[in-house]
């Protein structure tokens, strides 16, 4: 089958389009992907397709190495993660037809491949390769007999498909170039360089100041003008978007990773937001910003990472507001029975998450109303719902979320005190206590990176054999050990666990023995010295993240200020710090490749 965040580029431009597509493919590769390729129209109106299993690199020297009829401005590329079929260079995109006249690029996953390849098979046509994607290039090739026509003949065949797709589509003997977009993100893009399309604006935002999305159901061609259909009809071309960053934002600079990068700038990023937000909290217009409905009940819907952060988001609205909350794992959503009056909040760092796309479908027309919480306002998540809020993280690379997380749950918590103050539940005084407490989290922060760095390393010395960690917390201690679990998985392929600490007697201490390494986020909660004790008794190496006195001296209970408002009841956001450096850490001292986890993708657009 498809395909797993694949990226996607197509380019209509002066020149050769060979140096653009290799360019594209490079910064796509932060999204994971086992193979890639490009399918590049030719002078003598053929097509070179050039693919390979691997890095980027690999491909660029193949291209280089092109020895065929010289290559003309237009052409496709694609980055695959497999997700069916195996890696190799036949199942790798782009895909052509039966006459080597069309080829497609796919990201998405056709439900009814199956039985139209054997309609397909039936008819003569001969496939390549294993993969769903391959239906599509003869499904055009069986229509462009007929009509002769490549935006046609797309309408057509994407007429037949069930599932998910984002297409880009070349036509050899006419130099057309038209894409496609359902259920998966696709953008077209126009400057004085030429025509793009793409998964991903930061793939070619060197090149372009503006770009419009397609819309479930649009079809488009690049051509000296833009040929916008919507269902089957011609439409006018949507607003375009101001491109939000250009590529240098992609680049790692004098960092050795992009998990480094993105970790060190979670204190600049959250005064950022802070300082966006700050005078719109504790007054209420933050929220009536929003133009939400009324809500008696939060429900936060996320996977992973975003999962988590909402999370933290609903205590913050219990805790402080007192409201009703629910945390729903948007993979199993068809469980869940919202309440009446329950506002959802859907927290995707890409607003693409295909397994949040579907839970929206089946939660949304029983909910109060949708707030979307993304790092990318343009996105499918957004354009589902009423209000959006822009967690303005700045793109991130690493596959593991860093910054993403700080930034939703700084706006996220933000959101919920405005909410608060704005529906009466909690008085402007109290408003005002949070947001200066929300005012020093830049600071707890930097502390955190500070104090975490010259203590971490020593601490990976002493635990880099041991095969399986335990990660505890109380209270709102509880989902930040479970985020730290999570990315000592991702990176580092060590079994993790994560618990609440009361629960060790019940099970899980079974686990410990001499030198297991047990992780504490120790937020000042009285409860944990006795689980604490229950470790240490069975010879646990016991590793607390709080306070002065802690192995891991890193929150904000360590400086020389209480915290006034009442953030500790949320939780302990600084903490994640010395969870996200240790993680990365280990996985070095391991000899991983932090930014680019084995099975993983940065977003996930297939169920």
């Amino acid at each position: 089958m498809g395909t797993l965040m694949c990226g996607i580029v197509a380019a209509r431009v002066d020149g050769g389009a060979a140096p653009y597509l290799l360019r594209a493919l490079t910064l796509l590769e932060y999204r994971g992907y086992d193979s890639a390729g490009v399918a590049i129209v030719t002078e003598d109106a053929s097509t070179a397709v050039i693919r390979s299993v691997g890095r980027v690199g690999g491909l660029t020297t193949d291209v280089a190495a092109w020895s065929g009829a010289p290559l003309t401005g237009l052409g496709i590329g694609h980055t695959r993660w497999a997700t069916h079929g195996a890696v190799t260079t036949g199942n790798a995109h782009p895909h052509r037809d039966c006459t080597g006249r069309i080829s497609v690029a796919h990201n998405g996953i056709i439900e009814n491949h199956r039985a139209l390849r054997q309609e397909l098979e039936a008819d003569g046509h001969a496939f390549a390769s294993d993969v769903d994607s391959e239906v599509v290039c003869h499904l055009i090739e069986d229509h462009l007999e007929s009509s002769g026509d490549l935006l046609r003949s797309v309408h057509a065949a994407t007429r037949r498909l069930e599932g998910s797709w984002a297409l880009v589509v070349t036509d050899a003997d006419t130099g057309r170039l038209v894409a496609a977009a359902h259920h998966s993100p696709l953008i077209v893009a126009s400057s004085a360089i030429g025509d793009f399309v793409t998964s991903d604006i930061g793939a070619i935002a060197d090149w372009v100041d503006e770009y419009r999305t397609l819309v479930d159901g649009d079809i488009v061609e690049l051509a000296d003008e833009l040929v916008w259909t919507r269902d089957g009809q011609r439409t006018a071309a949507p607003q375009a978007a101001l491109c939000p960053f250009t590529s240098a934002a992609l680049e790692r600079g004098s960092h050795a990773d992009y998990m480094a990068k993105e970790i060190d700038e979670q204190p600049a990023i959250a005064a950022r937001i802070l300082d966006d937000l700050v005078p719109h909290i504790a007054d209420g217009s933050l929220w009536r910003s929003l133009e939400a409905p009324a809500f008696e009940r939060i429900a936060v819907l996320g996977c992973g990472t975003s999962l988590n952060a909402g999370r933290v988001i609903a205590r913050a609205f219990g805790a402080l507001g007192g409201i009703p909350t629910v945390s729903v794992v948007a993979s199993e959503a068809s469980e869940t029975i919202l309440d009446p009056g329950t506002l959802i909040l859907a927290l995707s760092q890409s607003g693409e998450t295909a397994d949040i796309l579907r839970a929206l479908d089946q939660l949304e027309p029983v909910s109060a109303g949708l707030v979307a919480v993304t790092n990318n306002p343009a996105s499918s998540v957004a354009r589902r719902a009423a209000s959006v809020v822009d967690c303005n993280a700045g793109p991130e690379i690493g596959v593991a979320a860093t910054k993403t997380f700080v930034a939703q749950v700084i706006t996220g918590v933000a959101v919920a005190v405005s909410a608060l103050v704005a529906t009466g539940r909690i008085d402007r005084s109290r408003a005002a206590d949070l947001t200066d407490d929300l005012r020093r989290l830049p600071d707890l922060l930097a502390q955190a990176l500070e104090v975490s760095k010259g203590v971490v390393p020593g601490i990976v010395d002493e635990v880099l054999d041991r095969s399986g960690f335990i990660f505890l917390g109380r209270g709102p201690g509880v989902v930040f050990a479970e985020e730290g679990a999570l990315k000592l998985k991702e990176i580092s392929y060590r079994w993790a666990e994560h618990y609440p600490a009361g629960e060790l007697k019940h099970g899980p201490l079974a686990l410990v023995d001499q030198g297991t390494p047990v992780i504490v986020v120790d937020n000042g909660d009285p409860r944990l010295a006795s689980n604490l004790s229950e470790v240490a008794a069975r010879g646990g190496r016991v590793i607390t993240i709080g306070g002065a006195g802690s192995t891991i001296p890193a929150v904000g209970m360590s400086m020389s200020r209480p915290l006034v408002g009442g953030m500790d009841r949320w939780g302990p956001l600084e903490a994640v710090v010395p969870l996200q450096l240790f993680a990365r850490e280990l996985a070095l001292r391991l000899g991983l490749d932090v930014d680019k986890p084995r099975n993983l993708a940065k977003s996930v657009t297939v169920e």
